[in-house]
């Protein structure tokens, strides 16, 4: 009798067992009392990714997909994107003031950004120019509708692709090699800058282009990028990696809310011990003692949880019995709410800079020398002061911190905070500026721009800039940190929503404020915006309280080895 046994394995350094670059079949005969081992090939099965396959749907071959081969196209897609996106979201006020005859407060109230390519080149689908005594013809409904509907397609594809974009960039490095996972350090780091570098660009190029030579140009390069774009997307289809889907996460919470609302009265064991689990040892994610309503889902009451499988034997139904480790998942993402909660804020006060704080400037003197700086053109501030935060951060006080506290900078939670704080000093600053304006105009020429600096905006830009520095990479690493491997998409998503949602608050609270009150009308020399600003200082005040309850109560997720995160600190040092 003989047998065959492929042992594709070799041991690693790291204590694990991966493919080997070399296979032996090891033929046992018994032969007159001898055995006989024959190596019959060798693969190159150790240059495969584990979990990743590539666009045939075979395994990953290390050496010609992913790492930066793959990333590098993903972050050209997202300088494309912030290109596009932001050089017609800091001028969107003007226009909407200025060629869509829009009243101030209405125009900070646009959601998004689209084909206005088109609706800027056709003369039907803008109001005539203003021009002579009489009044200025507002846009008519169908040229509102159209504009809106320009507005919500490019925020539908700008929501789609962020929430994707950054996980599939991470989908490109192996967390299991040392350098490979080095280097997805590298990228967070590099993608932001990357995205704040697409946003100078829009804010100085494109905007310039805008104010000196024709939106339709500005708007039509836009469009340009985004073709761009999806050609350097689709090029990089045989250097990506792709990761095999492991169910919509969404399911997987009702599953566990259901089953865990179906058993609501029975009576949960006293050790977790004997609750239900299907995973492996080294996939478990340990049960923790918060949110016991939901352990119900992972009790085990007999024959009624299972149902028919495939093969025809019975088998758990999953939206009555969900293992341990799927319920503290769930447990995970519901630990991720308060922290998100408290930072939509932020976003609110954030978008004060690209619509307001872009209308004050056109009111106020932007020239240097014989040059006319544009107005939108001064959140090159706001984008040089996240940069110039980065790299002081990145290149000083991490190392300086690591030396003399042994620490490798702040927490995720702390950067959060940080940036909650900058903001609330940033509307406190802009308000002071807002009443210094206000003072001026009351005794100037109408018509003509005040005589005062621009510059005096400068404050609030680099103060909410490094704010934003500070929080996007809080959340961003607070997001993927703590919630679960096969989540991590969504925990991305969950975390773009507070950008979204700060946005719809911000326009909630313009509608709010301007029906109830005087602050915001029709012509900004006539409103009272720095009670705006001091409104909105008050509330992140009030939020910066909530949120310090909350980071206080939150706590590291308990994990697993599958669900460890790596320390940035070793990273950082390798790259």
């Amino acid at each position: 009798t003989s047998s065959r046994l492929l042992l594709p394995l070799v041991y690693s350094p790291q204590g694990s067992i991966h493919p080997s670059s070399s296979s032996f079949v090891l033929k046992l005969a018994q032969m007159g009392g001898k055995m006989e081992i024959e190596r019959s090939s060798w693969s190159d099965d150790g240059n495969l990714v584990q979990d990743a396959v590539d666009y045939r749907g075979c395994p990953a071959n290390r050496s010609s997909t992913g790492s930066w081969l793959g990333a590098a196209s993903v972050v050209g897609i997202e300088l494309c994107e912030r290109l596009a996106t932001m050089g017609i979201a800091v001028n969107l006020v003007t226009y909407l003031t200025d060629t869509m005859h829009l009243p101030g407060a209405a125009s900070a109230n646009a959601l998004g950004t689209g084909l206005l390519a088109v609706s800027t080149t056709v003369r039907h689908l803008r109001p005539p120019p203003c021009g002579g005594a009489a009044p200025c013809e507002e846009a008519t409904g169908l040229q509102m509708g159209v504009l809106y509907v320009c507005l919500y397609l490019i925020a539908l594809g700008t929501g789609g692709l962020k929430s994707s974009v950054s996980g599939f960039g991470t989908d490109q490095f192996d967390e299991h090699d040392d350098r490979e996972r080095a280097a997805m350090g590298c990228f967070f780091d590099r993608f932001f800058f990357i995205i704040s570098l697409g946003t100078l660009l829009a804010v100085t190029v494109l905007v310039y282009i805008q104010d000196h030579v024709g939106r339709s140009w500005a708007y039509g390069l836009c469009s340009g990028a985004m073709l761009v774009a999806i050609a350097v997307f689709l090029s990089g289809t045989k250097r990506y990696r792709y990761k095999r889907s492991s169910g919509s996460p969404v399911v997987h919470i009702l599953q566990v809310l259901v089953a865990a609302a179906r058993k609501r009265g029975l009576k949960q064991p006293l050790t977790a011990a004997t609750l239900y689990e299907d995973r492996p040892e080294h996939a478990r994610i340990h049960h923790t003692d918060q949110f016991r309503c939901l352990d119900s889902a992972a009790v085990m009451a007999g024959e009624e949880d299972n149902e028919v499988g495939p093969d025809g034997r019975p088998a758990p139904n999953p939206w009555k019995l969900c293992s341990v480790s799927r319920v503290e998942e769930v447990k995970m993402v519901v630990r991720l709410m308060p922290v998100w909660a408290t930072t939509i804020l932020f976003w609110t006060i954030y978008a004060q800079m690209i619509t307001f704080s872009v209308e004050q400037a056109t009111t106020m003197d932007r020239r240097i020398g014989g040059f006319e700086i544009p107005a939108a053109s001064l959140t090159v501030f706001f984008v040089g002061a996240i940069m110039l935060t980065l790299a002081v951060y990145d290149r000083v006080f991490i190392p300086l911190c690591r030396n003399l506290t042994g620490r490798p900078g702040f927490t995720n939670l702390e950067k959060i905070g940080i940036g909650l704080v900058l903001s609330i000093i940033g509307m406190v600053a802009a308000a002071i500026c807002e009443k210094k304006r206000l003072t001026v105009a009351s005794t100037a020429t109408n018509g003509t721009a005040l005589p005062i600096s621009v510059f005096m905006l400068i404050p609030q830009f680099l103060l909410v800039g490094a704010g934003e520095a500070f929080i996007y990479t809080g959340q961003l690493d607070f997001f993927i940190t703590r919630s679960p491997k096969s989540m991590k998409t969504m925990s991305t998503g969950l975390f773009l929503t507070t950008l979204s949602l700060g946005f719809f608050l911000s326009s909630a609270l313009v509608s709010l404020v301007r029906g109830a009150t005087t602050w915001l009308g029709d012509t900004i020399n006539h409103s009272r915006l720095d009670y705006f600003y001091w409104l909105l200082a008050v509330l992140g005040a009030i939020n910066l309280a909530a949120y310090l309850l909350c980071a206080m109560w939150a706590t590291p997720a308990a994990s697993s080895k599958a669900e460890q995160p790596h320390h940035a600190a070793a990273a950082d040092e390798k790259c």
